[in-house]
């Protein structure tokens, strides 16, 4: 087997010391063009490729990003941040960083909840996706690492954010139902401490309020602990069990509104004869369902993308500046809504695509 290359080879062969070699390799400090050109010449002929630790050495980097997401947030029944997070594998890979991911619990206990690679100091920024606790985030920031979120924001510090349009997404997706003929309209969510499920209820009221619709109390949950299938099902039967039927339900989420379809097949509802049903996020499964979910698609691996983006140019540069950017979503239209006919009836369900522009 042939011998590795080193950067000793590479200084012999090139008749320079083993200083300059090094700064030419890790852009670390002026060298001539000629000098550059020599080193990189030689480097081609040896097939030399540096270490990532001994780049690490020299740059006092350690080319690593860490990812961290709550348990509950990953997982395969519920894939969103998983979508997220490869987005944040493809993009890392041209700005030659390796994604380091880790769960953490809810409940933060320092130091058995810190992860390892903020232990050893591997890692030269954070990305943190969903809700964590705050003091983990806090923890993150003393150690004066870069921080960038994803699908959410701490009302007490600030942060880069990259964010869903939630209001826009839940505008279009209220305004799908009230077009399709539907004024009695439900409301399923969980967690409304979560900027993005406050959000998508926020925009359910405002559109209701804008079509001359007063939001009915009896219409809508917010209190279930989580945004699980299982309390998408909950929060659909304890609406079902009240006095007042909705015609039509925005679930805060695609595991919600399968929770939802769960309930209504149990019950004898069908779905959308009986019941219109939206969901939010177009995860696989809101495809796969039978009928197929009307959602709001968010474009989760581009979430990923610009959070290494902005990450990596805080790094870059040690940009102090608080970047909030966000994502536009699309309505889907498929066959879990249909346009109610007055006098009763339906017509045949929609299929098309709707961009909602940020």
């Amino acid at each position: 087997m042939k011998k590795r290359a080193t950067i000793s080879d590479v200084a012999k062969q090139a008749g320079l010391s083993l200083s300059t070699v090094s700064l030419v390799i890790n852009n670390s400090g002026y060298a001539s063009e000629q000098t550059r050109q020599k080193v990189l010449r030689v480097v081609e002929e040896l097939s030399y490729h540096p270490s990532r630790a001994a780049k690490g050495l020299a740059s006092k980097k350690s080319g690593n990003i860490g990812f961290i997401v709550s348990d509950d947030h990953f997982s395969r029944l519920e894939p969103f941040y998983t979508r997220i997070f490869l987005g944040t594998e493809f993009e890392a890979r041209p700005h030659n960083y390796y994604i380091l991911l880790t769960t953490v619990e809810n409940q933060f206990r320092e130091p058995d909840s810190i992860p390892r690679f903020l232990l050893e100091r591997n890692v030269d920024g954070v990305i943190i996706a969903g809700k964590c606790p705050g003091k983990l985030v806090d923890y993150i920031d003393r150690l004066d690492i870069p921080i960038v979120l994803v699908d959410y924001t701490f009302p007490r510090k600030r942060f880069s954010s990259v964010l869903i349009d939630n209001r826009k997404g839940a505008h279009a997706a209220v305004e799908h139902l009230i077009e399709t003929g539907h004024k009695d309209i439900g409301f399923i969510g969980g967690d409304i401490t979560h900027p993005s499920i406050a959000e998508r209820f926020l925009g359910y009221k405002e559109t209701l309020f804008e079509h001359g619709i007063a939001p009915d109390p009896r219409l809508y949950i917010t209190d279930e602990d989580d945004t699980t299938m299982r309390n998408g099902a909950n929060a659909a039967r304890r609406i079902f069990d009240g006095e007042k039927k909705p015609s039509a339900i925005f679930a805060a989420n695609d595991a919600m509104a399968l929770g939802c379809i769960q309930f209504a097949k149990q019950r004898g509802i069908d779905i959308p004869n009986d019941l219109s049903l939206i969901g939010f996020d177009d995860i696989e499964a809101s495809v796969h369902m039978e009928p197929p979910l009307t959602t709001v698609k968010v474009f989760k691996e581009e979430m990923g993308a610009l959070a290494v983006q902005r990450l990596v140019d805080v790094i870059k540069t040690k940009s102090l500046s608080i970047v909030n950017t966000y994502v536009p979503v699309e309505l889907i239209v498929r066959s879990s809504t249909r346009k109610t006919i007055l006098g009763g009836g339906s017509a045949e369900p929609r299929n098309s695509v709707s961009s909602v522009a940020s």
